[in-house]
């Protein structure tokens, strides 16, 4: 209210100010006049919490003094009189329309005589003196023409300051109490401007200015500078409740700019509405939404080439008062669905099945049914207007994102798109939308990372790192909004830092298991999520499905789903196709080098993949490598186990089930369709070491030396050296160890290196060799999040 007093006397220009009622005033009133029909003795202390707030404020802001007391004396005595009206509703147990509309003015009644006696110079107007209504189908609307007409009388004269009660207004004929709708006030002051040629209406509310988007469901949403008419208009109608609807005609007719502003933040700049706008600003200006929609569809073949169908519909539903604020139609026009609200839903079906209750008897329309718990969405702007692509881009996005879109409408004016989703997909719908159009400062997306070892965390830290510069650079924005482990999990919608996510993990975790993964992550419904795996754990490996059905693309450092049988890999790319999301695992092969992607390359592109020669153990190339005159099988084995080349088991590895497990996976990328049985294999370990504990094996082991260092040194003297080498070739895969001359690729392998030669119909004579690093947790991590920035890209 002093904020009010600084803004009016700031002003050196004549002003008409029009105030609604004290926050919250309203809906009080409405629910102690509800209390008092129902015989509640409640109501009495709903009305002195009303004349408490109303005495609190004169004490508060007028000083004391011989205003205060006259000013007390007319705020008493509105109090005293509301005070009757509800004693009288509770003795007779009824509340009329009439005493209601009543009952409701004393709102701004009594918010517009202290406002008036607050700011210096204020003069104050009775609205229901100029503001007239006359009833239409049950409803109190503006008689226009007699309004402008007492508006001109009463204003003729102006003082500095004229203060008027938004809202409230009077019944042409009757003279009785009436009201312009909840919301009212910035009707009364349009219809004054207007009225009265303004130079401007300015809106104070409590907020900046028109949002992108409901600030509430969307963090990141902003103040638009300026609209069009119809571009607030729209917004307006699809639930942007910074201004009443009706506001808007009146002063866009006389082309009277709107200037909407923030009474608690009187330096932001707001929000401008007016005619004449930017053109090359953004296709979409905001989005809107309406939480409570009920789809009513009319269907029949008695429909189709009938006339007059749908003017029946509105007829009967403009009869009862029943507004419809969304239409879809097909073409074929055996169908009509029409968007109402929920608690119109009921009394719409019973309307037009008695409207058409003749045809549905004789079966030629199917009785009417209201579809409820449903939301309904609207992209805004009129630069959409002649520009192509915007519906595609639209709908595509949902669609990626597992949004299912119910009815859609769009006007030939092409200002606005709406349809009609499930409510419970209307936070993530916004999200997706204003992720993907832009009007977001970034693109996001939201990660989900399972397994926090070696590769895990090393891709965390690696996301830490790179967040900043991508935002900057790229507008994208990586935000982890869950992280697991064996143990625990946390989950975080807004993101959760990475600084300390272990310690945030351990504290504020909730148990975890793939069930409590499956059903928090699918539960969460978030868009543009990706869900990343870097254990080896078959029981997450079993999420995918769930996942991708959902619409959550997944990124897996698991090779344990893209190896299995080969139903279910095929199952998983079938349903990441189907779902339009991303079913990615470059570095089950390779670790960070590009091989999977450059097979699909290639086969896309039209070649044919003939024949895969390849070194993917790290560790086994690690060993082959160390081993010497000097070190022993037994000794690389151990060293690879205690530098980290190798499983905590080394057997594992030497068993040979990682590498037939990359070429099963090589294979099938290829176009073939192996599973891992059809491999053959041929180990340099015999069976029986492969069983037991593993102390029983580093006994066993050594007894292998002498056998393989006589090997060894006749390989020397050849110039050969061992390579464990994967091979698919004429639809068969073998993985054996290998004596390689040299003069081969493989032969100067290093370290844990991989190679990969690729044959094919455009490679024959000189196969594509793809060389690198195929081990250790930076450069897995790495193809990880390579991966996670494909998703990205698309």
């Amino acid at each position: 209210m002093l904020n009010v007093k600084k803004i009016i006397e700031s002003v050196d220009d004549n002003v008409i100010v029009v105030v609604s009622a004290l926050g919250g005033i309203t809906d009080k009133l409405i629910k102690t006049s509800q209390m008092a029909a129902a015989g509640e003795s409640g109501y009495e202390k709903e009305m002195k919490e009303i004349t408490n707030r109303h005495i609190e404020m004169v004490y508060t802001v007028i000083p004391a003094g011989q205003k205060r007391e006259l000013l007390l004396d007319c705020v008493t005595e509105l109090l005293n009189e509301l005070k009757d009206i509800f004693q009288g509703i509770f003795l007779i147990r009824d509340l009329s329309p009439k005493t209601s509309a009543t009952i409701v003015s004393y709102g701004e009644r009594l918010s517009s005589i202290i406002a008036a006696a607050l700011i210096d110079g204020a003069v104050w107007y009775d609205s229901r003196s100029f503001i007239k209504t006359e009833k239409k189908h049950n409803k109190h609307v503006l008689d226009a023409e007699l309004t402008n007409k007492l508006v001109h009388q009463t204003f003729e004269k102006l003082p500095r300051v004229a203060l008027v009660p938004g809202f409230i207004s009077s019944d042409k004929n009757t003279g009785e109490v009436t009201n312009l709708g909840r919301g009212g006030s910035d009707y009364t002051a349009s219809i004054l401007a207007a009225s009265l040629e303004a130079e401007s209406l300015e809106i104070w509310t409590d907020v900046d200015g028109f949002m992108t988007a409901d600030p509430r469901v969307i963090s990141n949403a902003y103040p638009i500078a300026e609209l069009s008419y119809i571009e607030a208009m729209e917004l307006c109608n699809f639930g942007a409740k910074v201004v009443y609807p009706p506001t808007i005609y009146p002063v866009c007719h006389k082309n009277i700019p709107i200037l909407i502003k923030n009474t608690f933040n009187p330096d932001a700049p707001g929000t401008i509405i007016r005619q004449d706008i930017d053109r090359s600003s953004k296709a979409i200006k905001g989005i809107s939404s309406i939480n409570d929609t009920s789809l009513i569809t009319m269907t029949g073949l008695g429909m189709v080439g009938v006339i007059g169908v749908n003017h029946r519909i509105f007829k009967a539903l403009a009869e009862n008062g029943i507004s419809v604020f969304l239409v879809s139609q097909a073409s074929s026009e055996n169908s009509t669905s029409i968007g109402v609200r929920n608690e119109d839903a009921d009394l719409a079906c019973d309307v037009l099945n008695e409207e058409f209750a003749k045809e549905i008897e004789t079966g030629e329309i199917s009785p009417m049914k209201a579809e409820s718990d449903l939301a309904t969405v609207a992209i805004v702007g009129e630069n959409m207007r002649h520009t192509p692509g915007i519906a595609g881009k639209l709908f595509g996005t949902l669609g990626r994102n597992g949004i299912n879109v119910i009815a859609c409408a769009q006007g030939a004016a092409e200002t606005n798109i709406s349809f009609v989703v499930n409510r419970n997909s209307l936070r993530k719908t916004l999200n997706v939308i204003h992720d993907s159009f832009f009007l977001s400062e970034y693109q996001v997306l939201n990660l989900f990372i399972c397994g926090i070892g070696t590769v895990g965390n090393s891709l965390i830290e690696q996301i830490n790192g790179q967040q900043e510069r991508l935002k900057q650079e790229r507008g994208l924005k990586l935000r982890v909004v869950g992280i697991a482990n064996g143990h625990k999990a946390l989950f975080d919608r807004g993101g959760i830092n990475l600084d300390n996510y272990r310690q945030e993990l351990e504290e504020k975790g909730i148990t975890s298991s793939p069930q409590v993964l499956h059903d928090e992550i699918i539960g969460m419904n978030i868009f543009n999520s990706v869900f990343v795996d870097c254990t080896a754990n078959e029981g997450i490996a079993s999420l995918y499905k769930g996942f991708l059905s959902h619409n959550i693309s997944v990124v897996a450092a698991n090779k344990i789903a893209a190896s299995a049988e080969y139903v279910r890999y095929a199952e998983l790319k079938h349903i990441a196709r189907q779902r339009g999301v991303k079913f990615l695992f470059e570095t089950n092969v390779g670790a960070g080098l590009p091989v999977i992607n450059t097979i699909n390359d290639l086969i896309n592109s039209g070649d044919r993949i003939l024949k895969i020669e390849a070194v993917v153990s790290g560790t086994l190339n690690y060993i082959f490598n160390e081993l010497s005159a000097e070190v022993p099988l037994s000794e690389t084995i151990r060293r690879a186990k205690e530098e980290g080349y190798s499983e905590p088991d080394p057997r594992l590895d030497l068993s040979g089930k990682d590498v037939i497990r990359k070429l099963v996976i090589l294979a099938r990328e290829a176009g073939y369709c192996p599973e891992q049985e059809d491999i053959e294999k041929h180990l340099f370990i015999p069976d029986e070491l492969f069983e037991g504990a593993q102390e029983d094996f580093w006994k066993k082991l050594p007894s292998l030396d002498k056998e393989f260092e006589e090997k060894r040194r006749l390989l020397e003297e050849k110039k050969m050296r061992w390579r464990f080498v994967a091979r698919w070739e004429d639809g068969k895969g073998v993985v054996a160890l290998e004596e390689v001359d040299s003069k081969h690729p493989f032969y100067n392998l290093e370290g844990s290196n991989n190679i990969i030669l690729l044959t094919t119909e455009r490679y024959r004579e000189y196969p594509m060799q793809i060389q690198g690093y195929g081990a250790g947790a930076s450069v897995t991590a790495a193809g990880v999040f390579a991966d996670i920035m494909s998703i990205a890209n698309i």
